[in-house]
């Protein structure tokens, strides 16, 4: 019975065959195992956790599968009562299955088969969903609530159930539900984004249970029984100061997410008897009529805008802080996707300013919910936070492998250590045995090592909020050090948001007439009524919204706009009672161009907003009294002509085109039609409009470069980090920007790849060209010169791909799509999803990609990459990781030095606190052998003000300033990190056996009492030895293995570190040289007056420093190590493709049209 659960928009439960993204779409796939409570088993359970003192709950709350196992037994999922769930990231989770009645005496079947919803289902759909009589079960799992479909067999999203509605459908709702019907909300479940705030004493016992902190509950109380009550005292203060920030934190974050997430409001819907009633929020369910107030409302839902238009800020979801406007869904019988009816779309959480053009009266908007919860897109953006991707990150992945190593040392020292014991000439207990052998594990194994980890990406986050960059996830600062391509969008990011109008050019059969700097000085026509009415601007108390491009798109013809008042029927008289939405009017007389006929006031009825995916949108306009009607569609240049009639398109399009995209023009075309001014225009067909038009001409806008663009690229290129551009613009205009910004240098050729898909007529076809026609002669000579510089900055070529061409060569040519993306800079004419996949088809070949963007239309892109960068100080910027106030791509090799920074200073801590470790673990081993041990001061003293002031102030350098070629390493389980710790453990003990045979050797030498043991033989000589170079070594492996450039700033910049590691020297020298009072005989130091002995001590501990940090270890052997080892192949993907591409001469192949059969695999030798 062990199932996939996979919600896949209708299909439901049933498993899908194709793979779906865990993350960026609504449908997720999940493991579930269905068991049953076994009552014997639970009693037993309980025995055993009451035996253990809790123990055994602890592992169950640790690994819920094993609680699972012990307590049920497996049956299917029909009779399930607790569910094992393994998600995408494998990993796992125990739900209960809950039950709920319906309404007394009925069951959910009952509602499903005599219910208005049902009948917008399709057949194969309402059969899916036939129940036996029995009540609701279902589980809540990340929010989301999953039902049991009794003839699927499986556990469903709700969602489900509303799945496969059309556009008719919906449009089928605006009579509303009848009470009954609404009654539905108890299988919905209430409609409520819940971000539950624990209480505090379930945030305390939740973060007692962490394994770390487990882990210092068992040494405080083994330095308790040890009578080490300083250090237990200390440690415990310094926890409960720990938990306390942490649930301060944690509490103050979940209710800023409560607050954020919560909306619970009375909205007004309409029943099918035609009252409109007032009902909570919380009540609505998908199907409700949805009545929106003129003056708006913050949506608590998702819903369809069935009539008139809505003006929304949708800020929160996008991070666009210009409003915009939303108009009816055409009806249709196409799936409605949320997705793909943006423009249609009003979302939960966004604040709708201004509705009108529906109901009765034009005073409102009608629409009908479509997603509740957790199911709307808000809801999705707070489970994005809530349960974040887990950080697939070397660096985290082999810490935890390099704990168990350090306690296997731990199970070698406690053996040897029992055997010291055994052989003593002293009674040594049972009790006394397990203590000191424990204690060996809470010395190799340090308590602090998680709290001391997260001292370096503290200061990184601090550092970076000085410079306006927040981070949501401080642990990805240290992912962020790993970067290897940067991803960025083009508006907004690269350049800027506005753009300038440069110029109009009419066209038509006999060509492309003059070039007009500005629109206001066009004649009358077609072309300046398209430029004036083809928009969705808007007004709000008297000023103009919109996007900016349509701003001074109408700016730049000097027309205004005006809106219907009251009910409307002014305007809608003076313009032959057609349903008016806008009405543009010409500027007076007197300010029109000289010479020119006059131009009228035109009533826009209808419009067709902008889509991505459409590249166009299109408005239906009247004259006066209704005279004429035309249709205006205005878009991209090459979907516009394809709408338009071959023969009113000018013969030199393509090269006008090629011209002015070349200059780095942002180019839209213009197309219109005359239309029978007596349809009526509010049922009228988007198809039908935008076909068989007449071609008007290009309107050219000049989106300028940001001025640090260019140097934040070339800072990247010197860094031999790659960057990339994914824009939804024109591709030569892209290319230009590419150029502008130093992506592509003057020297270097584009190479255009055009990939076409399958149709019926004509099988794939993948072709290579260059950018310029007249160079075809020197081709070969270009293609063979291979860059000779690193793979990031050295080539001599670039490909530029369209987003088209781009979904035909995953599709159709899989095996060329590693070596395109090995050489692709420009991405142009990418859809939002294509974005996101572009970024997962970097990652697969093991890049480490950073994406930025404006936070638009990219959060799918920046949730996809490993780090997001987003330039919006909106709320949709927690889809990424970072957020800058500035609005400009600076802040990426800013966040790059500081994840570097934070990377290496993570690496610096983590050999300190395993080499401090590992010193005392010599020291106590070594003390054990001489039946004698380091006393609980001395334990203190190394612990707190030795140890533990060093690594807070370690990482307290700050970056450096320039971003080196290399990149840090990320693995603690590399030959060189291994090999340094190694090397270091030896030269430490070898230096503390050193001093221990100096001090035996000595004439006034005295052997300790060998019927004594440990602290009762103290103060001795060897401890007075071992004590005094083991001081020495914490303070030099601190200062060696915090060298950190060129990723860090040199050491002396770090002045607090310094002047703690010179105090901290001066303090064990005077304990070494001096008897101090109080200070000695506190620490229990042995007093030996022989001042050589003392100086040679010392002298051994500063040939400790230079075999460590000069001559032997970080300079000598490890280089000589890797010098033996050579250079080996890389593991990284894009480094062995790109030395296969190097031995490639020939491709791209260029001018040669390839088939999929054509093509040739590229292999890896694993």
């Amino acid at each position: 019975d062990f199932v996939v659960l996979c919600c896949v928009a209708g299909e439901g439960g049933l498993p899908s065959p194709s793979l779906q993204d865990p993350l960026f779409s609504p449908d997720s796939h999940m493991d579930i195992q269905g068991y049953k409570w076994v009552c014997w088993r639970v009693w037993l359970c309980r025995l055993a956790a009451l035996l253990s003192l809790g123990g055994l709950l602890v592992l169950f709350y640790w690994r819920p599968r094993l609680g699972v196992l012990a307590r049920c037994c497996s049956c299917p999922l029909a009779f399930a009562e607790v569910l094992l769930i393994r998600d995408s990231f494998g990993q796992q989770h125990a739900v209960e299955v809950l039950t709920e009645e319906i309404e007394e005496g009925r069951s959910l079947d009952h509602f499903l088969q005599n219910n208005v919803l049902c009948d917008h289902l399709s057949q194969t759909q309402s059969t899916c969903i036939m129940l036996q009589n029995v009540p609701l079960r279902y589980f809540l799992f990340e929010g989301l609530r999953y039902i049991w479909l009794d003839k699927k067999g499986a556990f469903c999203r709700v969602s489900v159930l509303n799945d496969d509605w059309t556009c008719s459908d919906l449009y089928g709702f605006q009579k509303g539900l009848s009470p009954m019907e609404q009654s539905l909300s108890r299988i919905y479940g209430p409609n409520l984004i819940d971000v539950p705030v624990k209480p505090y004493m379930q945030l305390l016992f939740e973060e007692v249970l962490n394994p770390f902190y487990v882990f210092q509950v068992f040494s405080i109380i083994l330095w308790s029984i040890d009578d080490y009550y300083v250090y237990a005292i200390c440690i415990f203060i310094l926890s409960i100061i720990s938990i306390s920030i942490s649930l301060y934190e944690t509490r103050k974050q979940s209710v800023i997410l409560h607050n954020m997430a919560r909306l619970v409001t009375n909205v007004t819907i309409r029943r099918n008897s035609g009252v409109e009633e007032c009902v909570n929020s919380l009540e609505l369910v998908p199907g409700d009529c949805l009545i929106i107030p003129q003056e708006g409302l913050l949506l608590p839902c998702d819903a369809a805008l069935l009539a008139g238009e809505c003006l929304v800020n949708e800020s929160m979801l996008t991070g666009e802080s210009l409003p915009v406007l939303k108009t009816p869904l055409l009806a249709g019988e196409r799936k409605f996707s949320s997705e793909s009816e943006r423009r249609h779309t009003l979302f939960c959480g966004t604040q709708l300013i201004q509705a009108k053009g529906g109901g009765l009266r034009g005073d409102c908007a009608i629409a009908v919910v479509t997603s509740t919860g957790f199911f709307t897109a808000k809801g999705n953006l707070v489970s994005s936070i809530l349960y974040p991707q887990p950080i697939n990150f070397r660096f985290y992945r082999d810490a935890a492998i390099f704990l168990i190593i350090l306690a296997g040392a731990a199970v070698i020292g406690t053996i040897y250590s029992i055997v010291v014991l055994f052989r003593a000439k002293v009674s040594v207990t049972v009790a006394q045995l397990v203590i000191r052998s424990l204690d060996i594990v809470t010395i190799v194994v340090p308590p602090a090592l998680p709290a001391a980890l997260t001292a370096g990406t503290i200061y990184a986050q601090n550092r970076l909020k000085r410079h306006g960059v927040f981070c949501i996830s401080p642990p990805r600062i240290n992912v962020f050090g790993k970067v290897s391509l940067c991803c960025f969008d083009k508006t907004g990011t690269l350049t800027e948001e506005g753009l300038d109008v440069w110029g109009v050019m009419e066209g038509g059969p006999t060509g492309f007439s003059e070039l007009v700097p500005e629109p206001r000085l066009l004649l009358p026509g077609p072309m300046l009524s398209g430029l004036a009415c083809c928009h969705t601007v808007t007004l709000l108390r008297g000023q103009t919204l919109g996007e900016p491009l349509e701003l001074k798109m109408v700016e730049s013809t000097g027309w205004t706009l005006q809106e219907p008042e009251g009910d409307g029927k002014v305007l809608d008289a003076e313009f032959g009672h057609h349903k008016v939405l806008a009405v543009m009017r010409p500027p007076a007389p007197h300010l029109q161009a000289q010479g020119a006929s006059i131009s009228e006031a035109v009533a826009i009825v209808q419009r067709f907003p902008f889509s991505s995916a459409l590249q166009r949108m299109s408005v239906v306009t009247v004259a006066c009294e209704g005279r004429s009607a035309f249709a205006f569609i205005k878009g991209s240049p090459e979907m516009v002509v394809s709408l338009c009639r071959a023969e009113t398109v000018p013969e030199h399009f393509s090269s006008k085109l090629h011209s002015f995209s070349s200059e780095g023009l942002r180019v839209l075309a213009l197309g219109y039609k005359p239309l029978d001014s007596s349809t009526d225009f509010r049922t009228i067909k988007r198809e039908e409009v935008e076909k068989d038009m007449q071609f008007l001409g290009l309107l050219m806008m000049k989106n300028l470069v940001k001025p640090e663009s260019a140097n934040v690229i070339n800072t990247l290129r010197l860094a031999h980090l790659r960057s990339v551009m994914a824009t939804g613009d024109n591709i030569l205009t892209a290319v230009n920007v590419a150029k502008s910004c130093g992506m592509i240098l003057s020297k270097e050729k584009v190479i255009f790849v055009n990939a076409t898909p399958h149709t019926d007529e004509s099988r794939p076809t993948l072709m290579f060209s260059l950018e310029d026609e007249e160079a075809s002669g020197t081709q070969s000579s270009i293609i063979t010169q291979v860059g000779r510089g690193l793979y990031q900055s050295g080539f001599d070529y670039h490909l530029a791909i369209e987003g088209k061409s781009f979904a035909s060569l995953c599709e159709h040519f899989p095996e060329y799509l590693p070596k395109v993306l090995m050489r692709a800079t420009v991405f142009a004419r990418m859809l939002p999803d294509q974005k996101t996949q572009l970024v997962k088809e970097f990652q697969k070949l093991n890049y480490r990609v950073s994406m930025c963007g404006d936070g638009a239309n990219d959060c799918g892109a920046l949730q996809a990459a490993d780090v997001g960068v987003s330039l919006s100080e909106a709320e949709a910027s927690v889809a990424s990781t970072f957020t800058s106030k500035t609005e400009n791509i600076s802040c990426v090799p800013l966040l790059i030095r500081e994840g570097r920074c934070s990377l290496v200073t993570s690496f610096s801590v983590f050999r300190y606190m395993a080499l401090y470790s590992l010193i005392q673990f010599c020291s106590v081993l070594i003390l054990y052998t001489m039946h004698t041990t380091l006393g609980d001061w001395q334990f203190l003293f190394f612990d707190l003000p030795l140890v533990t002031l060093l690594v807070f102030v370690m990482g307290k350098g700050g970056p450096s300033n320039e971003l080196h070629p290399c990149r840090p390493p990320a693995s603690l389980l590399s030959l060189p990190v291994l090999a340094s710790i190694f090397l270091h453990t030896c030269m430490i003990f070898l230096g503390q056996l050193g001093a221990l045979l100096i001090t035996t050797s000595q004439d006034w030498y005295i052997p300790l009492n060998s019927t004594v043991f440990g602290k009762e033989n103290l103060p001795n000589m060897e401890n007075f030895s071992v004590f005094g170079l083991s001081g020495f070594q914490y303070i030099i492996i601190a200062v060696v293995v915090t060298k950190g450039y060129p990723h860090k700033k040199p050491l002396y910049y770090n002045v607090i570190f310094l002047i703690l590691v010179f105090i901290l020297f001066a303090l064990m020298t005077v304990l070494v040289v001096f008897h101090v009072p109080f200070l000695s005989p506190w620490l229990q130091l042995y007093n030996i007056p022989d001042m050589n002995f003392k100086m040679l001590l010392i002298a051994v501990a500063a040939l400790n420093l230079l075999t460590c940090f000069i001559l032997l270890i970080d300079m000598g052997i490890l280089n000589c190590l890797r010098l033996l080892r050579g250079r080996r192949p890389s593991k990284k993907l894009y480094k062995r493709l790109h030395s296969l591409l190097c031995d490639l001469p020939t491709w791209p192949p260029l001018n040669q049209t390839l088939s999929p059969t054509d093509s040739t695999v590229i292999s890896f030798s694993h």
